[in-house]
């Protein structure tokens, strides 16, 4: 089992109205991945969607996928648009993934050296880090 030490924030820096279909298409033909990009997917009424089990590695972040687990709110194309649903449920998963991984850290994609990006629009450290001690 990999060590899980990163808890991922992103954006699909996209439309609200953008299907889930159409980013994995865009994965697929226009980057040219195998895998998907996240690990769970956030549409706008707060659905969490799994594309990917805990123990796959994803393409969220470039080198550090190894060690991280990805979660992306649909929106995001050029401001923090989450819906309350959106921000509940992100708050959920983020929950869920520190009882089983309690060492890592929640982060946003922009907070990797070298990105240079605004995803995922907000500070996922400032907005859930109180959930280290929930």
């Amino acid at each position: 089992m990999r060590e899980i030490r990163n808890l991922v924030c992103h954006c699909s820096a996209t439309a609200k109205n953008t299907s889930i279909d159409a980013i994995k298409k865009y994965w697929r033909e226009n980057l040219r991945w195998k895998s998907v990009g996240y690990h769970r997917i956030i549409k706008t009424n707060g659905e969490i969607v799994v594309l990917a089990p805990d123990e796959s590695i994803t393409n969220g972040v470039a080198g550090h996928n190894s060690n991280s687990l990805h979660v992306c709110y649909i929106g995001g194309k050029d401001k923090d648009d989450r819906t309350e649903a959106q921000k509940k449920s992100m708050e959920l998963v983020l929950k869920e993934w520190l009882v089983k991984y309690p060492k890592a850290r929640i982060t946003g994609h922009r907070d990797f050296p070298g990105v240079k990006k605004a995803c995922p629009q907000f500070s996922a450290e400032k907005e859930y880090g109180y959930l280290y001690t929930s």
